[in-house]
């Protein structure tokens, strides 16, 4: 009985260890959510006034841009999956994985082939456990991601739209191929308690003015195209997704950091029930063994009086 106290009071104190790690994580990944959000404020008035930009030029001008064109009978698709680097984050990756599972079988039913791009070190071990060919791989940067790292998957994914028979010149690194279509699948920051899986088509793009109609007194900005509307696109349009491509990952390093917020709130109040319920078993056992050794005591000091008595 003295083995099993000494059991259960070792288990209390390595869940107790537990408890502070988890604990310290809650309060890590509450205080990078405040500045994940800061960020993404920060970069919203470039986007929103980028988005402006490209839709004037897209509406006053009759240009078209390869990177708005639709093409008559897609072939292949590319889907970019925003996932974490690191764990502990309770169903987070498993989420954006499934939806972009459901994704790429809906593109697959329209007779589409389907190229995959990661973004986070969960993704890429989920398919090299599959034994799945990912074209490109970005990892390092899941809970802080910066502009620098939007730029590069946005030049990859423009590349790999542009490449194909018209753009020969274009040579893909990897396992790139020429692609029709660029999804995007990331988790979208609604609250502390809300971060839904989101897939968007990034190209061809769909230029919108923003959820937010403009409201009625407000003057829209008038523009001068220098040298001419279709040089101002090409320049316009790459920013232009790069800046969706950042904000996706803005929204997922924020849900990735409140998912693990929460996930480590559950860890640490399991932790506490596991706490009380070891205390409580260890107070049991020690209880019985009292009772037990009390038991054996007054048992031997019935025997020896029984047997004084007979003697006598």
């Amino acid at each position: 009985m003295a083995t099993s106290v000494r059991e259960l009071r070792a288990r209390t104190k390595s869940v107790t260890s537990m408890k502070k790690i988890t604990r310290a994580m809650e309060l890590i990944a509450a205080s990078r959510i405040i500045k994940a959000q800061q960020r993404a404020q920060a970069a919203a008035p470039y986007a929103r006034e980028l988005t402006r930009a490209v839709s004037a030029v897209a509406t006053y001008s009759n240009v078209e841009h390869a990177l708005t064109t639709e093409p008559e009978d897609p072939k292949r698709a590319a889907i970019l999956i925003v996932t974490s680097d690191r764990g502990l984050a309770g169903a987070y990756s498993s989420s954006v994985l499934k939806e972009a599972e459901r994704l790429a079988e809906k593109l697959r039913s329209e007779g589409k082939e389907i190229d995959t791009y990661i973004s986070g070190r969960k993704g890429e071990a989920y398919f090299k456990f599959r034994n799945r060919t990912v074209a490109a791989s970005w990892t390092g940067h899941s809970d802080q991601p910066t502009y620098d790292v939007a730029r590069e998957i946005g030049d990859a994914l423009i590349q790999a739209f542009l490449a194909g028979e018209d753009n020969p010149e274009i040579e893909l690194e990897g396992e790139a191929s020429p692609v029709d279509e660029v999804h995007v699948v990331y988790t979208r920051f609604r609250s502390m308690l809300v971060q839904e899986p989101t897939a968007v088509r990034l190209l061809p793009l769909e230029v919108v003015e923003g959820e937010e109609p403009p409201k009625a007194d407000e003057v829209l900005p008038l523009y001068e195209f220098e040298p001419d509307a279709a040089e101002v696109l090409d320049a316009l349009l790459p920013r232009y997704v790069q800046s969706r491509i950042f904000f996706a990952l803005l929204q997922a390093a924020a849900s990735e950091l409140a998912a693990r917020q929460r996930a480590m709130k559950a860890a640490t109040d399991n932790a506490e029930e596991l706490i009380k319920k070891y205390t409580r078993l260890a107070n049991q056992a020690r209880q019985a063994g009292i009772t037990q050794e009390i038991s054996e005591i007054v048992g031997g000091v019935n025997a020896l009086a029984d047997a004084t008595a007979g003697s006598e």
